[in-house]
């Protein structure tokens, strides 16, 4: 487990299926990962590929639990896309953020992100990661540039544009 000053971060529990489903049934949170909501079978499928990728590479998304109320509200963390966007993107790992919204404006997503790209480097090594970002999404667009990502180029994914930024360790 990681502490940061509001939050735990801990792998993925079957416990988390309920928090799951809310927050990727929400339109507004969702709205720049596609706009597709997804059912609750959709979210046991996403929770168990979640532990799945702990389980066979030993990092992946942390779960955010509030510390004040015990509340997840979000998934943070660095994975294996495979995205198939390009070798130079989906040979790196790659950074992900997704918040619920009643934990949106409240600067959560920095604050893990930062944590747990710490973790990484003490515990994997210091290395290049990437990730994507919808162009008119300007909170995680902020939240990529904080952690020192840079634009490398444009993409098509899943029906809509996305910037593809890396972040290479000094």
């Amino acid at each position: 487990m990681i502490e940061s000053e509001n939050l735990f971060l801990r792998p993925p529990l079957l416990d988390d299926l309920d928090a799951i489903h809310a927050m990727r049934s929400d339109p507004d949170v969702v709205r720049f990962l596609g706009g597709r909501t997804l059912n609750r079978e959709e979210a046991w499928h996403r929770l168990a590929r979640l532990v799945g990728h702990w389980t066979l590479r030993g990092y992946g998304m942390f779960m955010a639990v509030e510390k004040h109320t015990g509340t997840v509200v979000g998934e943070v963390g660095l994975f294996d896309g495979y995205r198939g966007l390009s070798p130079v993107f989906d040979n790196a790992r790659e950074a992900g953020w997704i918040l619920a919204a009643a934990a949106h404006g409240k600067g959560y997503a920095s604050e893990a992100a930062a944590a747990v790209h710490r973790w990484f480097a003490a515990t994997h090594g210091e290395r290049r990661s990437v990730c994507i970002v919808a162009p008119e999404n300007a909170a995680s667009l902020r939240v990529a540039q904080k952690l020192g990502y840079k634009a490398f180029g444009q993409v098509e994914y899943h029906g809509g544009p996305v910037m593809m930024l890396e972040r290479i360790p000094d």
